[in-house]
């Protein structure tokens, strides 16, 4: 190939969907902040407030209760309306709610403005989801859902150090109102740079939105598709709320090791995070979801039978821990998106962000029934979670197969019908 040839070659993605792509995982950054900022805090929060671990623990889950019902509430509608301004109302709610969570001066405050951002913020993932397959054929969707994803890493290695260094120098509000002035900027952002979302809107449907809703709740194909989301925030979140606590009382390490874990297992999932995407898009999404499932599997499998423990161990497990961790999800989401049909994305997605918001409640609540913890003792029964979780992990693998197989034949059922068309005319 000539070097003439080589300037013709496009780029994957234009400016354009470079800026997208960033606004969506910087909206994505927020708001996983604004939920995992929380949790460091409990401690400082329990003092200044005055409350116990069980009123803490509601202020916690308030968030996913309310972010999973807000969901199916306002699936019926996620396909009625321009996506760029859904986006932009939640995400002003979800700032509102924030805003009220800086200036709590109580426990009931706090639990109500903790409602209110869950009502808004927990929506704002399935309409960046359904924006990116509006967007972003499902060739390179791997690629983008590896980029928005590395929210999660990002907020873990920069979001939580600094909103905890904001919170010991100015106070428990003071993360709270750093997250408020970096969305506002963000929504300002959206509103004068991205593009209206309405392609959707041209697919015309008589249904209104309760009949809407009912539908996306009631097709065989999307019941798959959230039947597989509840065992994936199975394994997702049934050993998250337990790894510090295991960490310390099992593996030895200590409070001031912890940060130096989190730090370099977050570095890591943010190289890995966009990798993962692009080898899904390469190998395919499906044999992706394998790898990382079994990774997570033999890792676990490992982990949550480990003694105390030196940190260069603990961190390396940690690390491939969480590749498989990255691989699995990202390849699941670039998969899911490709279940619903277009004029149902919008719906099935918001229905799909409230399954895994519930499920992961449930799950942490049910890995807390299994350990056991005593005073100044370790914990008890983790490698029995450690066996549930690689357990619904291999059941996920058989029902993301039916989802591939599934997507697979919807895909060429399209090129069949896109072949044919010449012809008929």
């Amino acid at each position: 190939m000539d070097s003439k040839s080589l300037n013709k070659v496009k780029p994957t993605f234009t400016k354009y969907e470079v800026l997208v792509i960033a606004i969506l995982a910087i909206t994505q950054f927020t708001v996983v902040l604004d939920f995992m900022v929380l949790s460091p805090m409990g401690a400082q929060l329990m003092i200044e407030l005055n409350i116990n671990t069980s009123q803490f623990g509601a202020v916690v889950s308030a968030y996913a209760f309310s972010a999973g019902i807000a969901g199916i509430l306002t699936a019926g509608f996620a396909d009625k309306f321009d996506r760029k301004k859904l986006l932009m109302f939640f995400y002003i709610g979800f700032i509102f709610g924030t805003f009220l969570c800086s200036i709590a001066p109580d426990y009931n405050f706090l639990l109500m403005a903790r409602i209110v951002t869950g009502l808004f913020g927990g929506v704002i993932s399935s309409i960046s989801f359904a924006i990116i397959t509006d967007l972003f054929k499902m060739e390179v969707r791997g690629r983008v859902m590896g980029f928005v994803q590395m929210a999660f890493a990002v907020s873990q290695v920069m979001g939580i150090p600094v909103g905890l260094l904001l919170a010991n120098h100015f106070g428990w509000h003071s993360p709270f109102l750093m997250i408020v002035g970096f969305a506002t900027i963000v929504v300002i952002v959206i509103f004068f740079y991205i593009k209206p979302v309405t392609e959707h809107l041209k697919l015309k449907s008589d249904r209104n939105a309760f009949q809407h809703l009912l539908k996306t709740l009631s097709t065989p194909n999307y019941i798959r598709g959230f039947m597989a989301t509840v065992l994936l925030a199975t394994g997702g979140f049934m050993l998250m709320p337990f790894g510090s606590a295991f960490s310390i009382s099992n593996l030895g390490l200590t409070q001031n090791q912890l940060p130096i874990l989190y730090f370099v297992t977050g570095i890591f999932s943010m190289i890995f995070g966009p990798i993962s995407g692009r080898l899904s898009d390469k190998i395919g999404k499906y044999k992706m979801f394998i790898i990382g499932s079994l990774i997570c599997i033999t890792m676990v499998s490992i982990y949550t039978h480990l003694s105390v423990t030196p940190l260069w161990e603990v961190i390396l497990i940690n690390v491939i821990l969480f590749i498989g961790i990255s691989s699995r999800m990202i390849s699941a989401s670039s998969l899911m998106t490709a279940v619903p049909e277009p004029q149902d994305r919008g719906a099935f997605m918001g229905i799909n962000a409230s399954i895994q918001q519930i499920s992961g409640g449930i799950a942490a609540f049910a890995a807390g029934k299994i350990v056991i913890q005593t005073k100044n003792a370790p914990l008890q029964h983790y490698d029995i979670l450690g066996y549930v979780v690689c357990t619904s992990m291999l059941i996920t693998i058989c029902m993301m197969y039916i989802i591939n197989k599934q997507v697979m034949g919807k895909n060429n059922s399209q090129i069949e019908k896109v072949e044919a068309t010449p012809a008929e005319a």
